[in-house]
């Protein structure tokens, strides 16, 4: 049993084959192609996150792959409150068979899949965000072809996409230029759990439009994610610099796309000239969070399929 806590979790070959069966995937559902299968599973989805993209991509996902779906909240279950992780884990996994975690720390999903006889994922924590990243690069590759090799500029906070980014870089050969406000940059063992790595996979700037340059693709993030609200005053403040404008992508490779996990926030993060212009990919990005998190389900329900 395997579980997808952080993109390292995974080899490059396994990668190799979820990207692959996402497009498969993905053209039997334009197709109007029956893929059912996961009939008959279960898929528990648990939020202590607000979600929108997160919860749709997972939720339909799993019902055209023809399983079912179980939607709790901390406010409707009993899981860190009256109850500890450990047996909330223990319980939910004797009657599902796969579970979906978004939630805060790293730790809460760790000590989950500790205790759980399911596959679990992780759906967004506070340190990484594999499904997205996972996505992120499936569009590059229906786009761009083979992200090995390529520059990536990561323009923002040092947040959990910046994290599995970074991760993603180091299995799958391509590079990453990070560029972040002073205070926000990221943490070498945090991003890598403490794992070996290649320092040659990303790059550290001072200033975003030197990490844009000659980039393959351009992306970032809100300023101020779930759980910092508090900040957001004295973000919008630090963060001033960082919003990806027309210069930055001016800079990258002509053919250069730009990327969001969105919500974006025009006129923060990103110019709404660039978010809406013809560059963008970002609702291709969100629709191919449902394609390879059906991949990626199926895969760690029943295994390789030929």
């Amino acid at each position: 049993m395997k579980h997808y806590l952080q993109f390292q979790d995974f080899t490059a070959d396994e990668y190799e084959y979820l990207l692959k069966r996402a497009t498969l995937i993905k053209q039997k559902f334009k197709g109007y192609v029956t893929h059912h299968t996961l009939a008959d599973r279960t898929l528990a989805m648990i939020f202590e996150k607000a979600s929108t993209r997160t919860r749709v991509s997972f939720e339909a996902g799993m019902y055209q792959l023809g399983g079912s779906v179980v939607h709790l909240t901390t406010g409707d279950s009993q899981l860190g409150r009256a109850e500890p992780i450990e047996d909330s884990a223990r319980v939910i996994s004797r009657m599902t068979d796969l579970v979906m975690i978004r939630t805060f720390g790293q730790d809460k999903i760790e000590r989950f899949a500790a205790h759980s006889r399911v596959p679990v994922i992780n759906g967004l924590t506070n340190e990484f965000h594999p499904c997205q990243i996972l996505a992120d690069i499936f569009t590059f590759i229906e786009h761009r072809g083979s992200i090995q090799g390529k520059t990536v500029a990561w323009v923002g906070d040092g947040n959990n996409m910046a994290n599995t980014w970074l991760q993603a870089a180091n299995l799958l050969g391509f590079k990453v230029h990070v560029s972040t406000p002073s205070g926000y940059g990221i943490d070498e063992k945090l991003a890598f759990s403490g794992r070996p790595y290649n320092k040659d996979c990303y790059q550290l700037f001072s200033d975003p439009q030197e990490a844009c340059k000659d980039a393959d693709l351009v992306t970032t993030d809100v300023w101020t994610s779930m759980g910092y609200e508090e900040e957001n005053e004295k973000r919008k403040k630090a963060f001033a610099d960082w919003c990806v404008d027309l210069d930055m992508m001016a800079v990258a490779k002509k053919d250069a796309l730009f990327m969001h996990c969105l919500p974006a926030h025009r006129g923060e993060e990103v110019q709404a000239e660039v978010i809406d212009g013809p560059q963008s990919v970002v609702w291709d990005e969100a629709e191919n969070r449902m394609h390879v998190q059906k991949a990626l389900m199926e895969y760690l329900l029943i295994g390789k399929q030929g």
